[in-house]
């Protein structure tokens, strides 16, 4: 009896750290995502103001960051990207980042088609709008696009250096992260 109770407080425990682990990771990636948004948003300010509109939806800013903080963190669980091969870390970046953003393109149409349909829009009158928003939904993209690169390779980096490599180093004090704490991959025609 006291062996069940043991491994039921132990996977309990396991369940909390595991718990605690992703939400410390969704609020990084949400917050990594609300100062990238807040600076969008800021930059429309400062667009929009030379012509005369006052304009800063921050609370916008943390809808998106939080929604698409989830949405990338659903893309990890499912592993999208991962389980492509890839001879180099390089190659592995570049495909998750092209298949995370591809699913994101797909969630946040969904969710705007679900916004629309909400307040009673047809979906002919949602996609209306996106086509007359064009322009700005490619530069919203391409942002988007350019923000995934960190979220991507961060990880993916940190994963090929090996667990608390990567960490250890960026908050190791200077001076104490030495090059020899890296192993140095030997390059062709180098004679040492």
């Amino acid at each position: 009896m006291a062996r069940r109770n043991r491994s039921s407080s132990d996977h309990a425990g396991g369940v909390k750290a595991r718990l605690r682990e992703e939400l410390h990771k969704y609020l990084a990636v949400s917050g990594y995502l609300y100062v990238c948004f807040v600076a969008i948003q800021l930059f429309k300010l400062a667009v929009l103001r030379d012509a005369g509109v006052a304009y800063l939806p921050l609370g916008l800013a943390a809808a998106k960051a939080l929604i698409l903080g989830k949405f990338v963190l659903i893309g990890e669980a499912a592993h999208v990207g991962s389980r492509v091969g890839a001879r180099t870390v390089l190659q592995r970046i570049v495909r998750r980042v092209v298949l995370m953003f591809a699913l994101l393109v797909v969630l946040v149409v969904v969710e705007e088609l679900l916004v629309g349909w909400f307040h009673g829009q047809p979906v002919a009158q949602t996609l209306a709008e996106y086509r007359h928003r064009l322009p700005e939904v490619l530069a919203m993209l391409l942002l988007l696009l350019l923000i995934l690169v960190p979220i991507v390779a961060v990880p993916e980096v940190s994963r090929a250096m090996g667990p608390g490599t990567l960490r250890d180093l960026v908050l190791a004090p200077p001076g104490q992260a030495r090059a020899a704490d890296v192993p140095a991959k030997p390059r062709g025609g180098d004679a040492s």
